[in-house]
C-alpha cells in the first residue's frame, strides 16, 4: 500500500483533491514545508535519546519506510542527516547502529567556542576552511551551522571580513 505522499489515480489524470490519511503506527500524515526527513529524523533522535531503540540497532530501511509511509530515499535523507550529527553510524551489511559516544550537534559545538576561547562582541569567529578541519566536517555543514547561529543572533557577516561575534550565547552572559 503507497504511503501518504502518493497521489491517488484516477482513470488517466492524478487526482489533484487527494488528500493522505494519517497511517498508523506515527506515519507523518501530511508533507511538510520543513521536509520530510527532518520530522522523521528528529523522531528517531527522540527515540535514541529516550532509550527506545532496541539494542543500539535502528530498524530496517524497509521498516523505517512503511513505519512512516515514505519513500526509501525519503528515509535515508533522514538517516544521513542523523549520521552528520553523528549520532549514528553506518554498518555495512548491518543497517545502522546507535554511536557509542554521542557528539552533541554542530551548531552546539560552535557556540560553544565563543565561550570556550573566551570571545567578546566583536571578536572574529574562525572560518569556514578553519572549522571544518577542527570538526572533520563538509563546509556546507558549517555554513548550515553558521547560517543557523546568525539568524539566531549570534554572529554577523561582514563582507571581505568573514564573521564576527555579534552576541554573546545564554549560558555565556550568565557566567
Amino acid at each position: 500500500m503507497p504511503g501518504p505522499f502518493y497521489r491517488q489515480r484516477r482513470g488517466d489524470a492524478w487526482d489533484p483533491g487527494y488528500v493522505p490519511k494519517p497511517m498508523e503506527g506515527g506515519a507523518v500524515p501530511n508533507p511538510s514545508p520543513r521536509g520530510t526527513y527532518l520530522l522523521i529524523a528528529d523522531a528517531l533522535r527522540r527515540q535514541i535519546e529516550d532509550g527506545e531503540v532496541e539494542g543500539d540497532t535502528l530498524p530496517s530501511e524497509a521498516a523505517l519506510m512503511r513505519q512512516h509511509g515514505v519513500a526509501r530515499n525519503t528515509v535515508r535523507k533522514a538517516l544521513k542527516r542523523l549520521e552528520a550529527d553523528k549520532l549514528i553510524v553506518p554498518v555495512p551489511g548491518s543497517g545502522w547502529r546507535v554511536s557509542s559516544r554521542p557528539i552533541p550537534p554542530l551548531i552546539e559545538r560552535l557556540t560553544v567556542i565563543i565561550s570556550n576561547e573566551s570571545m567578546t562582541v566583536g571578536d572574529v569567529f574562525p572560518s569556514e576552511s578553519a572549522l571544518c578541519e577542527r570538526f572533520g566536517v563538509s563546509r556546507t555543514a558549517v555554513r548550515g551551522a553558521l547560517a543557523r547561529m546568525e539568524g539566531a543572533g549570534l554572529l554577523t557577516t561582514t563582507r571581505g571580513k568573514g564573521r564576527t561575534v555579534r552576541a554573546l550565547p545564554p549560558s555565556a552572559e550568565q557566567s
